[in-house]
């Protein structure tokens, strides 16, 4: 029996490859970010491929400020845009040229 967590808001999963399906069985869309919003995660963070060690906290500094604004004014949760903020950041850092490094983080949910 699988749990629901009815309240629960957020989930980043930090490791590599939390939103890639398998090769094996391309009609399916489960993986781990799937699954998460499968028991109740509202907004599921993940990266569809390896991630560079050295560009997570580069992604996840913006992020996490983000969030963080906006828990502090009282609004409702926007990862999304959080998110996408987070990889701009990224983006310029790194050079539009190395997309490896900021295409693979996404958002799946609210």
């Amino acid at each position: 029996m699988s749990e629901y967590i009815p309240s629960a808001e957020l989930a980043v999963l930090s490791a590599c490859q939390t939103a890639m399906g398998d090769e094996e069985l391309p009609e399916e869309a489960i993986h781990l970010a799937a699954g998460m919003l499968n028991i109740g995660y509202k907004s599921v963070i993940g990266t569809m491929w390896s991630i560079y060690d050295e560009s997570a906290p580069i992604v996840m500094k913006p992020f996490y400020r983000a969030m963080a604004k906006q828990v502090a004014k009282g609004g409702e949760l926007q990862p999304a845009y959080a998110l996408h903020g987070a990889t701009k950041f990224l983006r310029k850092k790194v050079g539009e040229q190395n997309f490896m490094q900021w295409v693979p983080y996404v958002h799946f949910g609210l």
